[in-house]
């Protein structure tokens, strides 16, 4: 996903990577699991908030009626100096939605302000990489019985008045991953040539194996819903770089994904996972990603 914050300690994510190369990846992506969950469990138990009753099977193929019960997940990692102005935004754009803050790590006090402007934050011990702490936020997510999560960015790229635009596509539509995307409509996103040809690249493998156009897909701005939200809180999940691998994923098992435009802004923090010497193993990984993903048996939902 664009523009998220990955400098190094990506212990999780690494144990993700080796998954793909060694005999004792199941044994290794086992291991993340049931950390993630003891994460899950250990801090939002003491707050009353792990519901005792199993998730809700919801149909992912209509629209929902009703409020359905929503949640925004947001994965951070040393954002103190844009947390707050985004956390405000949202509560401004989507008053009544609750918000979750996945801390991966932070040196900073990141947790802290979100906590104290209102957020429910869950902080994982170490740096686990963006993939892990998203993936985080659906476990929670998937155990307290939510309907939909709309994910979206902490250093203020993602624009929150497009939450509505998102929400009322997954509401009333049979789709079941709503994906923002920066270069539809009217939007003029501007990002370098290199990136730019390497969101094309994958963009165009996605929408071949999707059978549906993908113009973005590395975007973090997306709702997602129904059971969906228990296919992303599954092993099947990459907790590295869940970009293009994990759309053409989603649709092999049958789950309906939309593009919609939405408005975002360069990174003020002007860093990026995809930055340094990152692009070239990024652009291995994904390839690999792919290939694996085209190969394996499609999972059973």
């Amino acid at each position: 996903m664009p523009v998220s914050r990955r400098v190094n300690g990506n212990r999780l994510a690494n144990q993700y990577r080796l998954s793909t190369l060694t005999p004792d990846g199941i044994s290794q992506l086992n291991q993340l699991k049931r950390k993630q969950l003891e994460w899950v469990t250990r801090q939002t138990a003491s707050l009353s908030l792990l519901a005792e009753e199993s998730p809700n099977s919801l149909s992912t193929k209509t629209p929902l009626n009703g409020h359905p019960k929503t949640l925004i997940v947001i994965p951070s990692y040393n954002e103190e100096s844009s947390i707050v102005e985004v956390l405000e935004d949202i509560k401004k754009q989507a008053p009544q939605v609750p918000i979750l803050v996945i801390d991966d790590g932070s040196a900073d006090k990141t947790a802290q302000l979100a906590q104290e402007h209102g957020a429910t934050v869950i902080s994982l011990p170490y740096n686990s990489g963006y993939g892990v702490a998203l993936q985080t936020g659906y476990i929670y997510a998937h155990k307290n019985n939510y309907s939909i999560v709309v994910q979206m960015d902490a250093d203020g790229q993602h624009d929150p008045a497009c939450i509505q635009d998102l929400l009322r596509e997954a509401k009333n539509s049979d789709v079941d991953v709503v994906i923002g995307s920066r270069f539809l409509g009217k939007n003029t996103y501007q990002t370098s040539l290199v990136r730019r040809i390497g969101m094309f690249v994958f963009g165009q493998l996605a929408s071949l194996f999707c059978k549906a156009r993908v113009s973005d897909p590395t975007s973090g701005f997306q709702a997602i819903k129904g059971e969906a939200i228990g296919f992303v809180a599954s092993d099947y999940y990459p907790p590295d770089y869940p970009d293009a691998d994990f759309l053409i994923m989603l649709n092999r098992c049958g789950f309906k994904v939309r593009e919609i435009p939405v408005k975002m802004y360069p990174s003020r923090a002007d860093k990026s996972m995809h930055g340094g010497p990152r692009p070239v193993y990024y652009v291995l990984k994904m390839f690999l990603s792919i290939f694996v993903t085209l190969l394996r048996k499609k999972p059973r939902i």
